[in-house]
């Protein structure tokens, strides 16, 4: 089993990063020699001395630590990039840039994540971080639970990744020809191409996507993101901050199911992508006609673009077109309800071919799922807060 090197990726952030290097020293490690590597690009303005200074002094008990200052600034991008490229040399890598905390057992699960994918082509990455927000449309979002540590996801991370030297060499190799291109597409969230050109992350997501690979995600994080104000934003915020997983036992092993082995696997828009086969059979049903999984799109947070390129689309939008069964929105997470043939009024199984009635949807029914409970002077204070971010 290989063992991945530690790759910090530091700026001009030094509570950030001493945060980070002190969850990093506490953490649990097989015994080992392990190499942490901690890269600190130049400020574009020369400061940064004592994140630099930070750096050198930080002690590494659990094998060889390499520095690496920049003498130029390279921008979040071409950093992220060349960090990556140490997969090369390392064989894997861990990379965890400076505004995140690792869990105890986030080098454990790494080591072994990577192990078992690099058994499966299709898997293109681990995640360390485990999403509990649709960050497109900013509402909770929950895999399915499985028996096993992981889902999957047609999305790339930047909160906490691990990478083999071939899954990166496999997007290197695409991003030569790729790179600074357009990305929007009816196959890529909005939300993602219309990041900045300086991010590494969209592109990772389109070749994921592109190429039918996913990510390998924990069920439970082993990292967790402040959001610190840096490159791509201008306050912290505490939204991306996600339970972590505590300290487990050394020599206990963690399961892994394959991509074709589990229902909880997701595409880029946080959609359940198993349920494409459900709703197949149940239109087959429902219709007396064969229907193939590419002829139904799954919709079920209303955020896909309005023209569908399928006949058939689940969704939790209001369409004036036919609608062939309706079911609820009770269970957690969203796709359960489809799964379990929740009857109900909330998401939409829609005809696009045939005209039919518009239905009413309740939007504050789908706010009160979301949040659970909130008092009117709540909602205030939050639309108040948001108004004064605003303008």
């Amino acid at each position: 089993m290989s063992k991945p090197a530690i790759v910090i990726i530091a700026y001009n952030r030094e509570r950030s990063l001493k945060r980070l290097l002190d969850s990093v020293a506490a953490a649990d490690y097989p015994d080992e020699e392990i190499t942490l590597v901690i890269s600190v690009d130049r400020a574009k303005d020369g400061s940064g001395e004592a994140t630099r200074k930070l750096a050198e002094d930080f002690s590494w008990e659990h094998g060889k630590k390499q520095l690496i200052l920049h003498d130029e600034n390279l921008g979040l991008k071409k950093h992220v990039l060349s960090c990556g490229d140490l997969s090369r040399e390392y064989g894997s890598v861990i990379l965890l840039e400076d505004d995140l905390y690792v869990s105890p057992a986030f080098y454990l699960f790494a080591k072994e994540a990577l192990a078992f994918a690099g058994q499966d082509d299709r898997i293109g990455g681990i995640s360390l971080y485990n999403h509990l927000l649709n960050v497109h449309v900013r509402e909770p979002f929950a895999a399915i639970h499985t028996p096993y540590d992981n889902w999957y996801f047609q999305f790339a991370s930047s909160w906490g990744q691990a990478i083999t030297d071939t899954q990166w060499k496999g997007f290197r190799t695409w991003l030569e020809i790729h790179d600074n291109t357009e990305l929007a597409a009816k196959d890529v969230p909005g939300n993602v191409s219309s990041w900045s050109d300086r991010s590494w992350l969209k592109y990772y997501i389109k070749y994921l996507i592109e190429t039918d690979r996913f990510f390998l995600y924990p069920s439970v994080s082993y990292t967790t993101n402040f959001g610190d104000e840096g490159t791509h934003a201008s306050e912290a915020v505490n939204d991306l901050q996600v339970p972590l997983s505590g300290r487990r036992e050394k020599d206990l092993p963690f399961s892994f199911a394959k991509i074709s082995g589990t229902r909880s696997v997701y595409d880029a828009f946080f959609e359940n992508l198993p349920l494409k086969r459900v709703m197949a059979g149940e239109l087959k049903e429902i219709t007396g006609e064969d229907v193939a999984e590419k002829d139904v799109t799954i919709d079920l947070y209303g955020y896909r673009a309005d023209g569908a390129d399928t006949r058939y689309l689940l969704s939790s939008r209001a369409l004036p077109k036919k609608i062939l069964k309706s079911y609820a929105r009770q269970l957690r997470p969203l796709d359960e309800n489809i799964f379990a043939d929740l009857k109900g009024k909330d998401f939409f199984l829609y005809d696009l071919k045939s005209a039919g009635q518009k239905p009413r949807v309740e939007k504050a029914r789908r706010i009160l799922y979301d949040h659970r409970a909130l008092r009117a002077g709540q909602l205030f204070t939050v639309a108040l807060y948001r108004l004064k971010k605003k303008f």
